[in-house]
């Protein structure tokens, strides 16, 4: 691809691919790595972009592959020498004076930030494309390479699983009128 092809790319498409980076990996440094490794991945390629397509879940599959194959090696390495990791800080509420729905919003926003990020990559990955990129179902099943009617499933079950976690701790479930 033409440096100035992946430019434009990057000028209409970096801001959600940014994103989602930081989505799929979980933290801001290796969101940044990934955001790189994905349009440099791009610059290497010899495709063209199909502007009649949707070149956005072109650049989401390009990413996700990277992710998918880092993910890979780590996984492997972890089998030979474990790694131990420090534990994440828990939800701190700033020092800023927030009314107490501003703060319970906030804390249920978290919760459920919490329940995605807690949940299995086949669930979690199209959940994140549907609710925060707002592909469609079509369009997930690209970037994942896997059939629309699967997406559809994986997005159920996640939805349950999220629900489920909620649930556990503490939420109740909506009545339906």
């Amino acid at each position: 691809m033409r440096a100035d092809e992946a430019g434009k790319l990057a000028d209409l498409y970096g801001t959600e691919v940014y994103r989602f980076c930081l989505r799929l990996s979980g933290s801001r440094p290796d969101g940044e790595d990934l955001y790189q490794q994905t349009f440099l991945r791009l610059l290497e390629m010899q495709a063209v972009p199909d502007w009649n397509r949707n070149p956005r879940a072109f650049l989401f599959s390009v990413a996700h592959g990277i992710w998918r194959n880092l993910r890979r090696k780590q996984m492997r390495r972890e089998r030979i020498a474990p790694e131990i990791s420090a534990e994440e800080p828990g939800f701190v509420i700033s020092a800023s004076v927030d009314t107490e729905e501003q703060v319970l919003v906030r804390m249920r926003e978290a919760d459920i930030r919490h329940a995605v990020q807690n949940l299995p990559d086949r669930y979690r990955l199209p959940v994140i494309l549907f609710y925060t990129f707002g592909l469609k179902t079509e369009d997930i099943a690209v970037v994942l390479k896997v059939p629309s009617g699967t997406v559809k499933s994986r997005l159920h079950k996640g939805r349950a699983l999220i629900r489920q976690r909620l649930e556990e701790i503490g939420y109740e479930q909506p009545e339906r009128v």
